[in-house]
């Protein structure tokens, strides 16, 4: 096992994938290392949002990974195979487990779970990886500035034991960084994409002040998502230059 062989808890943190950083400038830090907590009082999503998670409720965690066999150029392979570990874990419990680009997970239309990963790259290899991630697993209420939070226990109705999910999930994840590592990145790049909420359905997105309707057909290993428009043109967008359209009376 990689992910998982060691384990350090803390009580509270600024934030997971912060304390995973200060344990990597002391030293060295076994690989699979995961930094647990019950609390974070400034927890970081992407887009430099905040994760927002009830104390005591939910799985808050980083990991530290050493992915050197992985060239700078094809990084976003680590977030893929990661995204798919914990739609694996999610699907596990209930149906309707996607992910949306880039790397966040939903059951059907709600948000589920959310992925930070922090790359060191020296010269032509990754250093480090550092992957923060957070799924809501037993917390009912969220605050009214969220768009579409769901966890697993408002999804099923029930409660769930912290310590066993834990343990499903570093499994889930493992398994995908041995595949990562060891396995055919071809399938992993071919399941993500088959796994992306809305694939190849017609959405409404926006790019700065335009907005179009296409359908996501490609993800590349760079990160880079497809999406043809209604006219049947290719238009390619990197991380932070197309959103989704949140329709008129939905909860997303």
């Amino acid at each position: 096992m990689i992910i998982g062989s060691n384990l350090i808890y803390r009580e509270s943190v600024a934030s997971t994938n912060t304390e995973a950083s200060l344990l990597l400038n002391q030293g060295d830090v076994t690989e699979g290392t995961v930094i647990h907590t019950g609390f974070q009082s400034a927890g970081r999503g992407q887009k430099g949002n905040k994760w927002e998670s009830a104390e005591g409720k939910n799985l808050l965690l980083s990991i530290i990974l050493y992915p050197e066999s992985v060239k700078p150029g094809e990084q976003f392979l680590i977030n893929m195979a990661l995204s798919l570990g914990v739609c694996d874990f999610t699907g596990k419990m209930t149906q309707g487990s996607s992910i949306k680009w880039p790397n966040d997970i939903y059951v059907n239309d709600d948000k589920i779970a959310g992925i930070l990963i922090e790359n060191s790259i020296m010269a032509d290899r990754i250093e480090n990886t550092i992957a923060g991630i957070g799924i809501n697993i037993n917390q009912e209420e969220f605050s009214r500035i969220l768009r579409n939070p769901v966890s697993l226990k408002t999804i099923t109705g029930r409660d769930y034991d912290l310590q066993e999910c834990m343990a499903w999930l570093l499994s889930a994840l493992d398994k995908r960084y041995r595949q990562l590592l060891y396995g055919n990145r071809e399938e992993i790049h071919d399941e993500y994409r088959s796994r992306l909420y809305r694939f190849n359905e017609l959405t409404t997105f926006s790019s700065g002040e335009t907005r179009f309707e296409g359908k996501i057909t490609d993800v590349s290993v760079t990160g880079v998502i497809t999406i043809r428009d209604k006219r049947n043109y290719e238009h390619r967008f990197s991380f932070k230059e197309v959103d989704f359209v949140t329709p008129p009376g939905s909860s997303r």
